[in-house]
């Protein structure tokens, strides 16, 4: 038996298997790493793969038992505001995605998928997970992170010290920061404090209350109490600050399918007087369907991904305050509490006799997925902990970012969603019930995210990088804290790590231009070669003839170009510059858009010979939080040179044709 052991052993190491990565490894390896990472989320996994994919020994933590965090936590309807923004390993991720399903890439996904490409991350770059083990402690020298003191999840056994070069901390709540001494924000800053507009306390429409909604037990009756959800706090001015954060809920996957389902049955802890708010929200709205209180978003395979709606729905508002700086044992009461809340939800909409007979019917058509989170009873491992602490840099991203009134040069990532803030507290407004702190502020393009924002300020911690709980003001990290640019920046701060680390640097002092040539000759780090993308504003690269208007919404980039029949035959010519000739699969992007032609002409060269396609719109399918799709044009050998081009043009064109960007891949990239 003892040599059969030995002999399996030997098998999991030739194949590159990690024990831990199979059965939940709660001890490393060794006491020293080159980078250790804090935190197994989707940037966690990403920058744990950079790092050993760039010759470093990693050690990526995880407190809980699944990789991947929000990513294959339910969040598989992926919040992106524009595809531009995501690059390198992130993009890869998305690329993984759609070859599972058949596609080029994919942003809508059911959570199981992203699980395994995930552990397929950490298995292709052998990297070291430690399960089940949670920060107690940070052991600092001056201004050096020297070790982590871990325990158990269960708070049991002995401790566990871990010591590295450099850490990167990719949890939600920022905890290794706040244990190194990182100067960080909790709440909402005041308008004033940054000269903002939408950041501190907002009374707005979005995801409101009707008027008119009694907030006591007993209608009308002050001495009854108020109804569960309600706070009893004033409402402060507009743009107040306080230490208020936007709601959490739970992104619940659910099935359709009665094969692979568990009924959704009365859970532990019910509580029908919660949900009293809802019958009286919907009493003054028709509810003709779960979309009317859910965001009820289709996955693959008849799945779902569901979200907040309206006033009240699956955002537990204003029940998180004490959240990111709490105990675990604090943690684990509020956690569970969602849990709670949120199970008792679905099987009140489904079963209580007040809810109309068609929305109940409508309910149990729905069960748990069979297939997913089959060690956590088919619920999600993930709590949406949208926002926690923030770090205070050496810069702070601002509104002013976001809007592109002021722009860094030193950006490693960008970002491009809408300024988004879920509601942070529900009060009593002139005697009726309100929520406040939505904000819904977009309208700008893609913007960079400095460096110096995953950074600590260099006389705090030298070899820390923060990615996710990055230096923000609130209204900003809303538009930041999307998980493809918290994978990006995660795979920025690998590579800064290491970069330090061979230049014997602090993080603080590495050269950032190198970093972003880094980051641009080599995005899937393995040496492939780039993609080569040609946006229609690239000067360089793009002859534009005839008459074009410019649009900014909907497109990738910044901008995409709109040309109209009656203004006469116009054309955009992309023309890439190659070094060498070979293979590559040739896309277009296609903005889907109302009053367009029905058929866009392509004309193709590649060097030699010429190709005449034609888009049929009918045929293009847009999933996701996007406006666009890539369409494959092709595969094609282009010649070395500016010999080849594409050129999209209005010619024989029904209505509008659009013009936007187009993308070389060449065929050996984003394969291992």
């Amino acid at each position: 038996m003892k040599y059969l052991f030995k002999v399996i052993l030997l098998l999991l190491v030739a194949t590159g298997l990690h024990i831990g990565q199979s059965y939940g490894q709660q001890q490393p390896a060794h006491s020293s790493y080159d980078i250790c990472i804090y935190g197994g989320t989707s940037a966690g996994v990403i920058a744990a793969y950079t790092a050993a994919k760039l010759g470093k020994e990693v050690l990526l933590i995880e407190p809980g038992k699944t990789l991947g965090g929000m990513s294959s936590g339910g969040l598989g309807l992926t919040d992106i505001g524009n595809k531009y923004a995501i690059s390198g390993l992130a993009l890869d991720f998305y690329r993984r995605i759609g070859q599972h399903y058949g596609k080029f890439e994919q942003w809508v996904f059911e959570p199981h998928v992203a699980e395994n490409i995930f552990q397929d991350y950490v298995r292709r770059a052998k990297v070291e997970v430690l399960y089940e083990n949670r920060l107690i402690d940070v052991k600092k020298q001056g201004k050096l992170i020297r070790e982590l003191v871990l325990e158990h999840s269960t708070g049991a056994g002995s401790n566990v010290r871990v010591s590295a070069k450099m850490f990167i901390d990719c949890s939600y709540e920022g905890d290794l920061m706040a244990k190194a001494g990182v100067s960080y924000a909790v709440g909402r800053e005041a308008n004033s404090d940054y000269k903002e507009t939408f950041n501190g306390v907002q009374l707005m429409n979005g995801h409101q209350l009707p008027d008119g909604i009694d907030p006591y037990r007993t209608p009308g009756d002050p001495g009854s109490g108020l109804l569960w959800g309600i706070s009893n706090g004033q409402l402060a001015a507009n743009g107040t600050g306080d230490r208020k954060l936007q709601a959490y809920n739970f992104r619940i996957c659910l099935s359709s399918d009665p094969n692979n389902q568990v009924p959704i049955t009365q859970p532990t802890n019910y509580q029908p007087e919660r949900y009293e708010l809802l019958l009286r929200q919907m009493a003054k709205r028709d509810w003709k369907s779960l979309q009317d209180v859910f965001i009820w978003s289709g996955m693959p395979n008849g799945k779902t991904d569901i979200n907040n709606r309206n006033g009240f729905s699956t955002d537990m508002i204003g029940m998180n305050w004490e959240y990111p700086e709490a105990d675990y044992t604090k943690r684990a009461e509020i956690w569970n509490a969602h849990t709670d809340y949120t199970k008792g939800l679905l099987y009140f909409v489904g079963n209580d006799k007040r809810v109309p007979d068609h929305i109940r019917a409508e309910m149990k058509k729905w069960g748990y997925p069979k297939d997913e989170y089959v060690g956590n009873n088919h619920w999600s491992h993930q709590l949406y902990i949208r926002e926690a602490r923030r770090m205070v840099g050496a810069l702070v991203m601002t509104q002013h970012h976001c809007q592109g009134k002021e722009r860094v040069t030193d950006g490693v990532g960008t970002a491009a969603y809408t300024m988004d803030s879920h509601n942070c507290d529900r009060l009593i407004v002139n005697g009726q019930v309100k929520n406040e702190g939505n904000v819904e502020e977009g309208g700008f393009g893609p913007y960079p995210i400095s460096y110096r924002a995953i950074i600590p300020k260099a006389s705090e911690v030298e070899n820390l990088s923060v990615p996710v709980c990055l230096s923000a003001t609130h209204i900003a990290y809303g538009s930041i804290r999307m998980e493809p640019v918290f994978m990006v920046l995660a795979q920025s701060a690998a590579t800064a790590a290491v970069q330090a680390i061979e230049k014997r640097q602090s993080m603080q002092r590495i050269d950032v231009k190198q970093l972003q040539a880094t980051l641009k000759g080599n995005p899937l780090v393995n040496g492939s070669k780039p993609e080569i993308l040609l946006d229609n504003s690239d000067l360089q690269a793009v002859q534009k003839n005839g008459t074009w208007r410019v649009e900014t919404y909907g497109g990738y980039g910044p901008d995409f170009y709109v040309a109209s029949p009656a203004a006469g035959l116009s054309s955009l010519k992309y023309q890439p510059s190659l070094t060498l000739s070979g293979k590559y699969d040739l896309y277009t992007y296609y903005p889907k858009q109302k009053d367009r032609a029905s058929a866009t002409r392509v004309d193709i060269h590649d060097g030699k010979q010429l190709y005449e396609l034609s888009i049929k719109d009918a045929e293009v399918t847009v999933l996701g939080q996007t406006s666009g799709e890539w369409v494959h044009l092709g595969r094609y050998t282009f010649t070395a040179g500016k010999q080849s081009y594409v050129e999209i043009s209005n010619q024989g064109a029904n209505a509008d044709v659009i013009a936007d960007a187009v993308l070389l891949v060449p065929i050996e990239g984003f394969k291992e």
